[in-house]
């Protein structure tokens, strides 16, 4: 009896050669995983207004932890230790905006009398100096610049409303953010420990292990970003009052602040001190400030950077450059600003999952350590062998 199926088609992969079977191979896995981290990219962009304040809120539990977890050592209540370092941490950052704009308010009139002598000081040399410019000519340069404000008046107004509804938002991001600071701080470990139940059993403890480990090294970051942000600022500072250019604490203080944003942070803050320095004290000042500025970022870039930074959360410097123009690109100041954290966070939870090792110091991660309980789920007794 003969079959009507026809024969299966002869079988061609010998005949393919070996590296380009490899390569097709890679290229469609490689395509799934590039198609994968797009559309998690794309939700996490499409939900950004809830995102960044959860990262930036992460950082700052970073950074306050140790302090709940020595009030907790002392005795004191976990609500209350929460409760005293929001206060004190707000109290801080208050009491240095403040002064911040105090001292800005306060040092604008000589500012801005310096300002002007040095205007007066550009157009005698525009006058008189080897361009030989006619005072008509500054005349009706400066007339055009009005004329050209007046005519895009309808742009800038636009643009006063889109910087209006901007700052909505950063208002609205920032109360979020203080909300899920206080939650992190007060039940950073039940959020973690429920999290943890969504994981196999077979890989939950090695995965608790690497996000301890993980949280761990964001601590370690932030307390050597906060170590190099005071050196720029003091450093910046003291050449700066020296120097004699007017509003050397507020700068120094937006020193301070933009180091957070690793190796550019300090940069931006720099070209601000210069380009006041320039307006205000003459072109000399402004070359010593800039000789200044250089030298400090050239101690944090090869001495500081790798020495505290490295040994924090153990990355390459080229890594952090690329990383920081990445997060720049992808998403802007916030991106800059995120980019490095979560290298390191992913950087130490990767080596955790990847090395042999299976146990963690709970002192290295104080906001995970409390054993409070999520509201309305029943904690489960973990095994000793599941215990970190």
């Amino acid at each position: 009896m003969t079959s009507n199926r026809a024969p299966a088609p002869p079988d061609v992969t010998p005949l393919v050669p070996k590296g380009l079977r490899v390569a097709a191979a890679l290229s469609w896995r490689f395509l799934m995983i590039i198609g994968a981290l797009y559309v998690i990219i794309y939700v996490l962009g499409y939900f950004a207004h809830v995102v960044i304040p959860m990262a930036i809120a992460l950082l700052l539990a970073a950074l306050m932890a140790p302090g709940v977890g020595k009030l907790v050592q002392w005795r004191v209540p976990r609500a209350l230790a929460t409760a005293i370092v929001m206060v004190a941490g707000l109290a801080v950052v208050g009491g240095v905006l403040t002064f911040v704009i105090t001292e800005f308010s306060n040092g604008l009139p000589e500012l801005q009398s310096q300002v002007n002598e040095s205007l007066n000081t550009i157009e005698d040399w525009l006058v008189t100096g080897p361009l030989h410019l006619r005072a008509d000519q500054i005349q009706t340069f400066i007339g055009n610049a009005i004329d050209a404000i007046k005519a895009n008046q309808s742009a800038i107004t636009s643009g006063a409303i889109t910087t209006a509804a901007t700052i909505g938002e950063v208002l609205t991001g920032l109360l979020l953010t203080l909300f899920i600071l206080i939650f992190l701080l007060f039940d950073g470990a039940a959020m973690w420990r429920f999290v943890m139940r969504g994981v196999p059993a077979p890989v939950r403890t090695r995965v608790d292990v690497a996000g301890r480990r993980g949280f761990s090294s964001l601590v370690s970051y932030v307390r050597a970003t906060a170590a190099v942000a005071v050196f720029d600022a003091v450093g910046i500072g003291v050449g700066l009052a020296i120097i004699g250019v007017p509003l050397a604490i507020p700068l120094a203080a937006l020193v301070f602040l933009t180091a957070f944003i690793p190796i550019i942070g300090a940069l931006i803050a720099g070209t601000v001190a210069v380009l006041v320095a320039l307006v205000a004290n003459g072109f000399i000042a402004a070359l010593i400030v800039l000789a200044v500025v250089v030298g400090v970022m050239q101690i944090e870039s090869h001495v500081l950077q790798p020495w505290l930074l490295g040994r924090a959360v153990k990355l390459h410097p080229l890594a952090v450059v690329l990383a920081i123009a990445v997060g720049l690109i992808a998403a802007g100041i916030a991106g800059a600003l995120l980019s490095v954290p979560l290298l390191a966070v992913l950087n130490a939870g990767i080596r955790s999952l990847v090395s042999e090792e299976g146990d963690v110091d709970p002192e290295e991660v104080p906001v995970l350590e409390d054993e409070g309980s999520v509201p309305g789920v029943e904690e489960e007794p973990e095994p000793e062998s599941s215990r970190p």
